[in-house]
């Protein structure tokens, strides 16, 4: 067995029960990491490309079980050590990139919810990181021996050349107020301000004084404003991680799916004509979400003309310079190598504790191809979690027979949810549908 780094009570806990449940951990993911090296080298380059003032959107299309959210995790963790803010969600059928119902805002709500640093990785940074620029401009206060409120207000002047700048910049100077008085609502409300949580423009009105919310129509202006202010604190920049974007795919109404594909647009065109600052986007789906003619990005053709594959890629060359990073499979060494790991974990890093040797990880193996093929390690989420299961029947029954309980583990593929056709589409997915346009398609 090779050298591996230690591992925290905390971080194998959080690796083993989520695999286990067939979920990403958000903490420990340097333990598990295979393979990918050179898509990740890819995008740390853009986090510093944020950190330096710029900006990168990148769409990490993978087919289900693949691994996306795991490298989306693992990248957004690469960011938090670099000192940027990390903000991250999942689309669901009521959080969109636009909408018309409070479900863009429902979004914007829960990025900020989710809002980590360094500091705070798992979550709710942002009362600290407005804490932090009121306090780093007091101590510059008072090394210059004026008043913090001028430093503040000179610090973010610059935030009013932008929409909404100027209320953005009232509620910061109220909670600076509260901070000052000691006036806790005053604080409060401007925190609930900043996570788009007033609901009317009368209420935030009477709280704070400004005439603007956090609505559906405002989401990526607020979040342009938001990267400007965590630089001003001192942080790199913003990365949004957004999953689950083939929730856009599923829209069943055109004109509303259109819609989100024109936010998309927009933030598609800002970032790679650099009209922001400090921000970046990072986009999981699916081949359907991106290709599928009819309901995928494909289907904008203003989308499609910017997010085309590279036409130079054939005999198993890679483009890793474009906004769309297609996620590569595991290998069947990769997976093995993966699968020493966990036991490694399991045993709490004790080689003298490891529960299979590594002839015993090759006798899974080999029954997960007969069971379900080459897809146990294309996609393998489902073999993950059985393998897991199969270590915690073998820690807890000692004596049990290893070819016995390997023969009678039950192991199957992975079963897409997203592939249920919506209403006015015909029952088969996109990539049975439309074999002809992916004979070229390589993974």
């Amino acid at each position: 067995m090779t050298n591996h780094p230690s591992i925290k009570p905390k971080e194998r806990a959080a690796i083993l029960d989520s695999l286990r449940a067939g979920v990403v951990p958000r903490i420990g993911q340097r333990h598990i990491q295979v393979g990918r090296a050179r898509e990740v080298e890819a995008l740390v380059q853009n986090i510093d490309r944020i950190s330096e003032g710029g900006s990168a959107i990148r769409f990490v299309i993978g087919e289900y079980g693949s691994g996306k959210t795991f490298f989306i995790n693992l990248i957004r963790s690469i960011a938090l050590e670099k000192k940027l803010v990390a903000l991250h969600a999942d689309l669901t059928v009521d959080r969109r990139l636009q909408s018309t119902g409070g479900h863009a805002r429902s979004l914007y709500a829960e990025l900020v919810r989710n809002a980590s640093t360094r500091a705070k990785p798992d979550g709710n940074a942002f009362p600290s990181i407005v804490e932090r620029f009121v306090t780093s401009a007091m101590e510059e206060a008072e090394q210059q021996g004026c008043s913090p409120q001028v430093v503040i207000q000179e610090r973010i002047k610059s935030l009013n050349e932008l929409l909404g700048g100027y209320d953005f910049s009232q509620v910061i100077l109220a909670f600076w107020r509260g901070h000052d008085t000691g006036n806790e609502t005053l604080k409060s409300d401007a925190l609930r301000w900043l996570r788009g949580e007033f609901a009317t423009k009368t209420e935030a009105r009477q709280a704070l004084g400004v005439r603007v919310i956090v609505e559906d129509a405002n989401i990526y202006d607020q979040l342009k404003l938001l990267a400007l202010f965590v630089r001003l604190a001192g942080y790199g920049g913003i990365l949004v991680c957004l999953d689950e974007m083939v929730n856009l795919y599923k829209i069943t109404q055109t004109q509303s799916r259109n819609s989100n594909y024109e936010q998309v647009l927009r933030i598609v065109n800002d970032c790679l004509q650099g009209g922001v600052s400090g921000l970046g986007f990072l986009f999981g789906g699916t081949p359907d979400f991106l290709m599928d003619p009819r309901r995928g990005l494909y289907s904008y053709p203003a989308l499609q003309g910017r997010l085309s594959e590279n036409r130079f890629l054939k005999d198993g060359l890679a483009d890793y310079s474009g906004p769309v990073l297609r996620l590569p499979n595991l290998t069947q060494e990769e997976l093995f190598v993966l699968l020493r790991n966990l036991i490694h974990i399991h045993a709490n890093g004790d080689a003298r504790a490891y529960l299979l040797p590594e002839q015993g990880i090759k006798s899974f193996m080999a029954h997960c191809s007969q069971k379900i093929g080459e897809a146990y390690f294309r996609t393998p989420r489902t073999t993950i979690t059985s393998f897991l299961s199969m270590l915690a029947v073998l820690e807890q029954n000692p004596g049990v027979n290893l070819s016995d309980l390997i023969e009678h583990l039950p192991v199957s593929g992975d079963a897409n949810p997203d592939l249920s056709a919506p209403d006015d589409l015909s029952s088969e997915p996109f990539s049975a549908r439309s074999n002809d346009d992916l004979t070229s398609f390589k993974l």
